[in-house]
């Protein structure tokens, strides 16, 4: 139990947190960017490995309440690891990272059923508001930089790929006949099931 109670109640350093650190707008030391860098780099892995539990589950079908309570075990053994065991706490992390994607594997299977799209949208629009995110994170001088670059550099990016979605259809009027004429054919079809 002490394990957890070091773990919430101090940061590596001896301080613990306050929301005056929220609030603070300073230059970014070269120590802390070095740690935010690690830090995407291994949430990224964690969402590679994530994505293969999916992938996993779609093959062989191995999702379910088995993986999803392995996760939450590997979840309190991570958090119960000291800090200094590195290697196993990445470890751990990764197997939860993995046994999470499983358990989600159904919800992406039927993702898949209904419309393959839905799959390749989500992921795109996630992709690009995580390497906005990052960069954001990784190009800050100050903390203000931080916090507003992710938020706007998302936004500008999803409008920049919808733009340029919009173009190679023929642009927005098009694409929006075409939405309309889709709707409308879906409405049809659900009419003409309920008759």
């Amino acid at each position: 139990m002490d394990a957890f109670s070091s773990f919430f109640d101090s940061q590596p350093g001896g301080r613990s947190w306050s929301y005056d650190s929220l609030k603070n707008f300073r230059q970014i030391s070269p120590a802390v960017q070095n740690h935010l860098k690690r830090v995407y780099l291994t949430l990224c892995c964690a969402l590679v490995a994530a994505a293969f539990g999916a992938y996993l589950h779609v093959l062989w079908n191995i999702g379910g309440i088995l993986t999803t309570i392995g996760s939450i075990g590997s979840m309190i053994w991570l958090l119960s690891c000291p800090p200094y065991e590195q290697q196993k706490r990445l470890s751990l992390l990764f197997l939860s990272a993995v046994l999470q994607g499983a358990s989600v594997g159904p919800l992406v299977k039927v993702a898949v059923d209904v419309d393959p799209s839905i799959l390749i949208t989500a992921f795109v629009g996630t992709a690009i508001a995580f390497v906005c995110f990052s960069a954001a994170a990784m190009l800050a001088r100050r903390r203000e930089y931080l916090y507003l670059g992710g938020l706007l550099s998302s936004g500008l990016s999803m409008l920049m790929w919808l733009q340029f979605a919009s173009s190679i259809f023929g642009g927005s009027a098009s694409i929006f006949k075409f939405e309309l004429k889709n709707s409308a054919d879906k409405e049809e079809k659900k009419k003409k099931r309920r008759n």
